[in-house]
């Protein structure tokens, strides 16, 4: 064996294993990858579904990628391909412990292996199911558990109550925020890529068209709003989902049609983020709400609903509004309005709230300082 094959194998070595890397989740396999950026460590990031890909491979951030292309249907059950796959996979570097992203990788890894395994969880409710409970319970002294929001975090402690509180922390999404400022296109040209007139205030919703996402309280509130709202004033939301139709059917009913555009599905979406006055996020109960450092990143001022995770993102720079209330969210987009002369200083806010709480700096820091690592030695 060579020196550099001695050092090599002698390296340490994280495993990262996530379910795909649809949607956000390429991203989410970035973000941990970026944990390790500067120790002794190597990542080597493994996806339980999907083709492989060399886009995927360059965007997951790591030493590693491995694909084991399962479908949806193959995972199903008991698992015990992925279970063996795993465990290969466990045994093939000097790996010392496993980050997994959702419940079944998380599953795998603790069937799979002997490693201590970090899950990771992006949503609310997992743990409800009393056989997941058990499960969590049985690898309680090898299994640590991250929140993506506080919300999500206090979510999961609720549901494993004689769980020590070291052992079930947050640790909060985060962009590199240098990278996603550089991508996204100046005012100008995202509205002319958008569609948008250039002389209009413009309320931008970015999301897939699903009751989780509540856009019919965001109409209805920009509906009382816009008699108080600038002359040519728009509501524009990007996504496509099973509410396209019942969606523009308010619109037409609440006689604003005029004022609303939606713009479907757009690719590299938070590259255009500019083209908005003001970001609204009417979701219900969203764990976290990545689309808000994004419209953070291009200093565009928030409004969100005061629940989930959104609030701790939105609490200290931007409005919040009740759950459902339509009245108050219309109450807060005209007092956006009013607010114009207050823009820089909010984005220098914006700003600083990205470097201290939301950049891969910030969180990287926090994880190695944290309990959470000391409970799984």
């Amino acid at each position: 064996m060579t020196t550099s094959e001695v050092a090599e194998a002698a390296q340490p070595w994280v495993l990262q294993f996530c379910h795909g890397y649809d949607g956000p989740f390429l991203d989410c396999a970035r973000q941990y990858a970026a944990l390790f950026v500067g120790t002794p460590y190597k990542v080597c990031t493994v996806y339980l579904t999907g083709k492989p890909s060399d886009l995927v491979e360059q965007g997951s951030a790591s030493d590693e990628v491995l694909f084991l292309d399962y479908s949806s249907r193959d995972v199903r059950g008991l698992k015990l391909k992925a279970i063996r796959d795993l465990k290969r996979i466990a045994a093939s570097r000097d790996f010392k412990f496993c980050i997994a992203h959702r419940f079944k990788p998380i599953y795998v890894a603790l069937l799979g292996s002997d490693l201590p395994v970090i899950g990771v969880h992006h949503a609310f409710g997992d743990y409800k199911r009393r056989t997941r409970q058990l499960f969590a319970n049985f690898f309680r002294k090898r299994l640590a558990l991250l929140g993506v929001s506080n919300a999500v975090r206090d979510d999961m402690r609720a549901c494993l109550p004689n769980w020590a509180p070291e052992r079930i922390e947050t640790l909060y999404n985060r962009i590199d925020v240098a990278a996603v400022q550089a991508a996204q296109v100046p005012r100008e040209a995202a509205r002319e890529h958008l569609g948008l007139p250039q002389d209009a205030w413009v309320v931008g919703n970015v999301g897939r068209l699903h009751p989780d996402k509540d856009q019919a309280t965001l109409i209805k509130g920009f509906a009382l709003a816009l008699p108080h709202l600038p002359a040519g004033s728009l509501l524009a939301i990007m996504g496509s989902g099973k509410l396209d139709g019942a969606l523009k059917s308010l619109v037409s009913e609440l006689g604003v049609t005029d004022s609303v555009r939606f713009l479907g599905q757009v690719a590299s979406g938070r590259n255009y983020f500019k083209a908005f006055d003001v970001f609204t996020l009417s979701s219900d109960h969203e764990p976290f709400g990545m689309v808000l450092l994004e419209a953070m990143a291009a200093g565009v001022p928030l409004v969100a609903t005061d629940c989930g995770g959104g609030r701790e993102v939105v609490q200290w720079v931007g409005r919040l509004f009740p759950l459902g209330d339509a009245k108050a969210l219309a109450a807060e987009l005209v007092g956006e309005t009013q607010a114009a002369a207050d823009l820089a200083l909010k984005r220098e806010r914006m700003l600083d709230g990205l470097r201290l709480h939301f950049s891969d700096q910030a969180v990287r820091a926090q994880f190695w300082s944290s309990p959470l690592l000391a409970a799984l030695r």
